[in-house]
Formats: C-alpha cells, sequence, structure tokens
C-alpha cells in the first residue's frame, strides 16, 4: 500500500484539499471523533501520564481545541514545506516532554510506539465516525485513509513502520492495544468526568457564565455519555465504565444528527473559522466578536424585561469584570485570580516547571518561531521558573502552592523574566532595528493575541515592551494584549 505523501497520477494525493481528511475536516462529526480518540489516547499510560503533566487541556481546553485543528490542517496540507515545519515544531515540543507516573512508569512524548498509537486513534474514530453516522467506509476509501495517516506518521517520524503496513493488520495492532495496554487513567476520567462538567465558556462567552453555566449542565453529560457508548467494549469493561441505559440510542443519534451537516452547501462550516471566533475576547477589535458581545446586550435586556413581567426568575448575569480594553486598559486582578487564571497553566492548583513551559510553548506556537529563537525563549522561562522556586517554594516540595504565592506576594519581575520579554521583544522586531514599528507591533497583537490593536504610526522601544509585558506577569492587572494569550481558555 502506498504511503508517500504525494500518490501517483492515478490515485488522490494524500495530502491536500483531494485528501480523504480533508472531505471531512470541517465537518461537524469531527468534534465528536475527536473527542473520542483524545479519550483513547490518554488511556494509554504513556500519553495519560504525559498529559495530565505538561497539557494545559483542564485549564485551557478550548485553546488546547485550537492548537490541534490548526496542527492538523498544517500536517495534513498540500504545502510540503509548511508540513515539514509544522513536524519540526512539534518534535521540538514532545522532545520537552518526559518524567513518570504516578505508579513510577517512564514516559517519554518522543517514544514512536506510543505516537504511532495517537495517530492510530485519530483514523479509528474517523472510520467509526463514519460508520456511526450511516456513511461506512469502503474499502477502497478506507485503505487511502489509512495511507494518509501512515504518512502523516511518516511526516513526524521520518517512516511509519510502528503502524502495520496492511489495513487488516491494522486492526489486529489496534485490538491488541485496547485489550491490553490501555487503562483507566487519570487523565481519561478527567475528560470524562470532570472536563465536560467544568469545562470554561471559549473567550468569546466569557461575558455570559450563567447562560454558559445553563447550557453546560445539559450539554456536558450528553457529550460524556455518547464519548462513553462509543468507545470499544472490551476498553468499557476494563476501565469499568458504566454505560446507561438508552446511550447507545443516544451516540447513533447525535452522530445521525451531525451527519446531516454534510447536506449542506459546502463552505457552510468552516471549523478553522468558529474556532477562531470562540477565541476572540469580548472586547476584541474583531468585528465578529463585536457582533455577538451587542447580541448578548440585547439578550441581557431582554432577560432584565423578562424578570421585570416574571419577578420569580433567577438571578442575571452577574456584571464582567472591568474590561481588558476599557478606560485605562487595565482592571485589578486578585492575587487568587492570577495563579489561577495565568501562572496555574496546566490546572493541578500548583506553579510548577509545566505551566512555565505550557507559556513558553502557547507563545512559540503562536508566534510561530524557529528553533533557535524558541530555544532562547524555553531557557529564559527555565531561568525564571528558576527564580520563583528559590523565593517562593517555603516547603520545598518543587511547587509553589497557591497560599505560598499569595502569603509571599512577590515582585516577580526578576531578571529572568526581563530576559523573557526581551527575547519577546528580539522575536517582534524582525528587521532587527531595535524597535517595533507599528506594522510589526500589530502583526505581533494579530498573529499571538488576536487583537487590532490601534497604535501610532511611530515606533515602539524595547523599555516600553518589556514594561507592558512585566506589568501584566507581575502586576496582577487584567491587559489588553496578554490576557487573550495565557488567561483566556
Amino acid at each position: 500500500m502506498t504511503t508517500g505523501t504525494t500518490g501517483t497520477a492515478d490515485e488522490t494525493p494524500l495530502f491536500g484539499p483531494e485528501s480523504q481528511f480533508s472531505a471531512f475536516f470541517d465537518d461537524p462529526r469531527w468534534a465528536l471523533a475527536m473527542i473520542r480518540a483524545t479519550v483513547l489516547e490518554a488511556a494509554h499510560p504513556q500519553i495519560g501520564a504525559a498529559l495530565v503533566d505538561n497539557s494545559t487541556f483542564v485549564a485551557h481546553p478550548w485553546r488546547r481545541l485550537r492548537n490541534t485543528f490548526l496542527s492538523m490542517r498544517r500536517m495534513f496540507g498540500a504545502d510540503s514545506a509548511v508540513r515539514e515545519r509544522e513536524a519540526a515544531r512539534l518534535n521540538r515540543l514532545h522532545a520537552r516532554m518526559s518524567g513518570s507516573d504516578s505508579r513510577g512508569r517512564a514516559y517519554d512524548a518522543m517514544d514512536r510506539a506510543t505516537r504511532a498509537w495517537v495517530v492510530a486513534t485519530l483514523f479509528e474514530s474517523a472510520v467509526t465516525m463514519l460508520r456511526l453516522s450511516g456513511q461506512p467506509l469502503d474499502q477502497d476509501t478506507m485503505e487511502r485513509m489509512y495511507a494518509e495517516y501512515r504518512a502523516f506518521l511518516a511526516a513526524l517520524d521520518g517512516d511509519a513502520a510502528e503502524l502495520p503496513e496492511d489495513l487488516n493488520d491494522f486492526w489486529r495492532y489496534f485490538d491488541r492495544v485496547v485489550e491490553n495496554e490501555l487503562e483507566n487513567t487519570e487523565a481519561a476520567r478527567v475528560i470524562l468526568y470532570r472536563l465536560f462538567d467544568h469545562l470554561p465558556a471559549p473567550a468569546l462567552l466569557d461575558g455570559a457564565p450563567t447562560l454558559w453555566a445553563a447550557g453546560r449542565a445539559v450539554a456536558g453529560p450528553l457529550l460524556g455519555a455518547i464519548t462513553v457508548a462509543s468507545l470499544p467494549e472490551p476498553y468499557r469493561r476494563r476501565a469499568g465504565l458504566p454505560e446507561m441505559p438508552g446511550t447507545s440510542a443516544l451516540m447513533q443519534g447525535a452522530y445521525l444528527a451531525a451527519g446531516l451537516a454534510r447536506f449542506l452547501p459546502k463552505g457552510w462550516i468552516n471549523a478553522e473559522s468558529i474556532i477562531e471566533v470562540l477565541s476572540l475576547s469580548p472586547d476584541s477589535d474583531d468585528p465578529r466578536a463585536r457582533t455577538v458581545t451587542a447580541l448578548h446586550a440585547r439578550m441581557k435586556r431582554a432577560s432584565a424585561l423578562l424578570r421585570l413581567l416574571t419577578p420569580l426568575g433567577g438571578d442575571a448575569d452577574p456584571a464582567p469584570a472591568p474590561s481588558a480594553g476599557s478606560g485605562s486598559g487595565e482592571g485589578r486582578r486578585s492575587a487568587e485570580e492570577f495563579f489561577r487564571q495565568v501562572l496555574d497553566q496546566t490546572g493541578d492548583g500548583h506553579l510548577d516547571w509545566p505551566d512555565l513551559a505550557a507559556m513558553a510553548r502557547e507563545l512559540s506556537t503562536r508566534l510561530d518561531l524557529d528553533e533557535p529563537e524558541e530555544t532562547r525563549l524555553y531557557d529564559a522561562f527555565a531561568a525564571w521558573w528558576r527564580e520563583l522556586q528559590a523565593a517562593l517554594d517555603t516547603d520545598g516540595d518543587g511547587r509553589v502552592s497557591a497560599e505560598e504565592y499569595a502569603t509571599a506576594v512577590p515582585t516577580l519581575a526578576g531578571p529572568a523574566l526581563i530576559r523573557v520579554a526581551e527575547v519577546l521583544f528580539d522575536a517582534t522586531d524582525k528587521d532587527g532595528s531595535g524597535t517595533i514599528d507599528a506594522d510589526e507591533y500589530r502583526t505581533l497583537f494579530r498573529t499571538a493575541f488576536h487583537r487590532d490593536l490601534t497604535t501610532t504610526d511611530g515606533t515602539y522601544g524595547q523599555s516600553a515592551f518589556v514594561g507592558d509585558f512585566l506589568s501584566f506577569m507581575s502586576g496582577r492587572r487584567t491587559s489588553t494584549p496578554y490576557d487573550p494569550l495565557l488567561a483566556d481558555a
């Protein structure tokens, strides 16, 4: 079976707009399949341990979703140079993730067999998605799709030898891993029993907490039940996952309903655009965000009128905190909020190196840094972590608790954090002039923070840039530039 990256003249290309992957990337069913695949990944002991220790999917699930979609778009795109650059970035990212789980078993995100399992879950979940929605693949189409995913693995690892070449052998491989290797890991439990019930609102809907909580109360348990019912039966049995009466029919109905979207005109649903819109803060300069904000304001007025007519109704949405873009551009943030929203990137209630590594990873991803700049940024964050640990880790357990942080009330803007800001400035100063001109400044915030900030036509010096970054990272004030990157979910 062919596993090349372009295909022959009489074959469908393995990458690009004519590939099988591209055919359903904007399909709503793919969202259900991605959740299912993520659970199967998290159930692998090595992947589950890496997720618990390093991932931001608990505290910032929408950001993680956005990055995953954009990465897969790049990896399956027609441009081989973009694909190679993204593969190199992913490899650098995973090379920094290793450690041991709660049982002392080592994990390494660069382990080739483990990476193959990630690709296997994506392929198998895509096939299952189509089968459950009444559109099963014929054998030839399934084999072409499998070739695409093997080519995807080859782009990451240099070859695809960890996945069987023959599709029939793949199904035996998949069943063997499910039967013998998957576990009821902490990461899988978090996704199934915590994430759905406590999913934070995306940035665009953060100003409507009551509305979001009401929708989540209904959709969360449904998504959990649908996901559990779609998992392979041997894994459900071994993990002790309950199958409630009627969930199989619910799952089938969800996939069938989502599958109806394929009859819509082409282009009506664009996954990338939807994710980008959800990532916009309500006070963003983007016209799409202003439209949603105006709609939300009208909904609140209608709700207030309804409460006048029916005074037994519930409370209104609480007034939002001062907007990051209003007044002086800053609003007060408590130490507890700052710790939870900015510093604790992994959502485990403590500050340690994986939290700062997640910040470096997000900045590197958004700014699309090359390897030398990325390494400088990670090194600067590592030095900052050593400063924080020395100043705040009073009990010597190797991490900083929220209580230790709030009690110490330190000035976090030490030399290492200044170095972080300087590295970011250098990455923005593309022409090496020592200043950022208006175009470079706008490009930075459009690329990294999804903001179109009003700037003068002059220049922005390093000291002003560094000062703004430090005031955010150590001053406990909301900030128009930086909250969308490090604080939004």
